[in-house]
């Protein structure tokens, strides 16, 4: 009877829902209104009752049923001697409950770690172009920060002689970028340098947090400031600030040692770029015992430039953990690398001076 009322109401509503004004404009309305109102009502309070908690084993309704199954988490009784008494009846469904939990859980972790694993072994884009040259800027020693306009520039363009508008050569005691002079003191420098940690300069930041773990260039030793300027260098998106917070866990400089903690800001400064974080990686998977992932890694140090990796990969090649087709991919990758840092100026500036060596 029930089910026809509400069909009924249903039918009216929809004859009420084409048909809703007369010609004069005033509402259309008939007997089975007040029926679909009682009918909504009755429907809204069933909702609600299905709410009210309901114990499993005796029936007893209320909200003082609280006494939640410990292990499904799926029913509740009024008190923990319904409980016992229902257990054996409700043992079955409880493991069934718990077994799909479970099942949810894992493959909830394996999305998760599939996703990580993703990003982590992503190749990473390669190093900026230097702003003068546009090449490929290299690692290391080949490439300096100006504190002046907070730019990287390669050796070859620092070493590169300058010629006015008429073609002399000029002093070339100043910034190749920005053209401000080269500071002659330190204090100069360093007060360059607390100018771009104002203006947000991340790679500024990490090495004033280096000069801090390091208690040099006038700065007194101290570790907390060191970690505090890497964390806010990483979140602005310098990835070696991460790697020296994940360094700082991993020796215990400045901070307990925490390997876990370590790999997490590896992991970050490896997705953000750094090589040296990646190699770090790579070495850690190897010592686990997990030589694939550790290739992984190393490969990926390797097509940024990272020659240790490469070296690591002929050892485990030497070794019989790694194949030969392996060692010839990274040779590969690296040789590619080197393809694209190389020029005749940065060869120049190498040859002028050991200290201006890219690879």
């Amino acid at each position: 009877m029930v089910i026809d009322t509400v069909s009924r109401c249903s039918n009216n509503m929809n004859i009420s829902n084409n048909n809703t004004t007369t010609e004069a404009g005033t509402d259309i309305s008939n007997d089975n209104d007040g029926v679909c109102e009682v009918i909504g009502q009755l429907q809204y309070m069933s909702t609600d009752d299905n709410n009210i908690s309901v114990c499993a084993n005796c029936g007893k309704e209320g909200d003082n049923v609280n006494n939640i199954c410990n292990k499904c988490k799926m029913v509740k009784y009024c008190n923990a001697s319904c409980k016992k008494k229902h257990r054996h009846k409700h043992k079955k469904e409880c493991e069934e409950h718990q077994r799909l939990a479970t099942e949810k859980h894992n493959e909830e972790l394996r999305i998760a770690a599939e996703k990580h694993d993703e990003e982590l072994f992503k190749q990473p884009p390669p190093e900026d172009d230097c702003p003068i040259c546009f090449i490929r800027l290299p690692l290391g020693t080949g490439m300096t920060y100006m504190s002046c306009c907070g730019k990287r520039i390669c050796s070859g363009c620092i070493y590169a002689p300058v010629y006015d508008h008429k073609g002399n050569e000029v002093d070339n005691e100043k910034c190749p970028f920005c053209r401000i002079p080269t500071p002659y003191t330190n204090e100069e420098a360093m007060e360059r340098k607390k100018k771009r940690i104002e203006m947000n300069d991340p790679i500024a930041m990490t090495n004033l947090g280096n000069y801090y773990r390091d208690g040099r260039n006038g700065f007194p030793q101290d570790y907390d400031k060191a970690l505090e300027l890497w964390h806010r260098a990483g979140e602005l998106g310098y990835a070696g600030a991460y790697s020296a917070i994940g360094y700082a866990y991993h020796f215990g400089k400045g901070a307990e040692h925490d390997m876990k903690r370590a790999m997490h800001y590896y992991e970050l400064a490896a997705i953000g770029g750094n090589e040296v974080a990646r190699n770090n990686l790579g070495t850690w998977e190897k010592r686990e015992g997990i030589k694939e992932r550790a290739l992984k890694h190393y490969m990926i140090a390797v097509r940024d430039g990272y020659a240790n990796s490469l070296d690591t990969i002929k050892r485990m090649y030497t070794n019989g953990h790694a194949t030969k087709e392996d060692y010839m991919k990274a040779l590969q990758l690296y040789q590619t690398y080197l393809g694209e840092i190389k020029s005749d100026q940065r060869d120049k500036a190498a040859a002028a001076d050991e200290d201006c060596r890219y690879y």
